[in-house]
């Protein structure tokens, strides 16, 4: 039988990343929260899996010759489990590459440019004192935008991200795009990236990996220690 994986999580667009492979995976998980507005990401323990202080991270019991290994990064996480599985990679070489580079497009573009635009339409302008920066706000809202253009352009090609089959590139990109609201974008001019958000967001082991520990998800602009801690004011 497998061991469970260790999952260490907060519901946010990189943790769902995840939770939701493991569970389109059928892989048994133990699940530990990991609390960034306390600041729990900086826990020593923590740091000896993920040195770079961010969640997510897994510990595989069952690692490569069957040894334990621990894992950082949600794009890395990804591709080891689906090797590890032989799931959701495509099935020739052309496919894997495929996957990767939009995978690495995520991990390189959507994931940091939304990132920002949550946080300067979002989060800043609610600090103390207020960081309400057009510019900025501009200029990541306009980038969200460009890089959903992309995607909306390649869906219109391909049923899924990397082809006609689903893999971890739209595991990684689903958490994000369906914040798109917060992000202050339009589905109105992109009917593919609407059609494949939809398509993903009906599938029960989205749902699932979605609603791990949903009811800890708050409103962090409205919590200023969680503030100090996630934007580098203390830590």
């Amino acid at each position: 039988m497998t061991n469970p994986i260790d999952l260490y999580y907060w519901p946010t667009p990189n943790g769902w990343k995840i939770s939701i492979a493991l569970e389109e995976m059928g892989l048994p998980y133990t699940l530990h929260l990991v609390n960034i507005g306390k600041g729990e990401q900086f826990d020593p323990e923590f740091l000896k899996l993920s040195p770079n202080n961010r969640m997510p991270a897994i510990m595989d019991p069952d690692g490569p010759d069957g040894a334990p290994i621990s894992i950082f990064e949600s794009g890395a996480i990804l591709q080891y489990l689906a090797r590890k599985t032989g799931q959701f990679y495509g099935e020739t070489e052309r496919d894997r590459i495929a996957v990767d580079q939009w995978l690495m497009w995520q991990m390189g573009g959507v994931g940091p440019m939304a990132g920002q635009a949550h946080h300067f339409l979002k989060y800043a302008p609610a600090m103390e004192p207020p960081q309400d920066l057009p510019y900025a706000k501009d200029r990541y809202r306009n980038e969200v935008s460009r890089l959903y253009r992309v995607m909306d352009t390649q869906l219109g090609k391909t049923r899924y991200i990397a082809g006609d089959f689903y893999s971890i590139a739209d595991m990684a990109l689903w958490g994000w795009v369906s914040l798109w609201e917060g992000q202050q974008q339009t589905l109105d001019d992109k009917p593919n990236l609407k059609r494949w958000l939809d398509e993903l967001s009906a599938r029960p082991a989205v749902q699932k990996g979605r609603a791990l520990s949903a009811d800890q998800r708050t409103q962090g602009g409205q919590d200023k220690e969680a503030q100090k801690v996630l934007f580098g004011q203390k830590g």
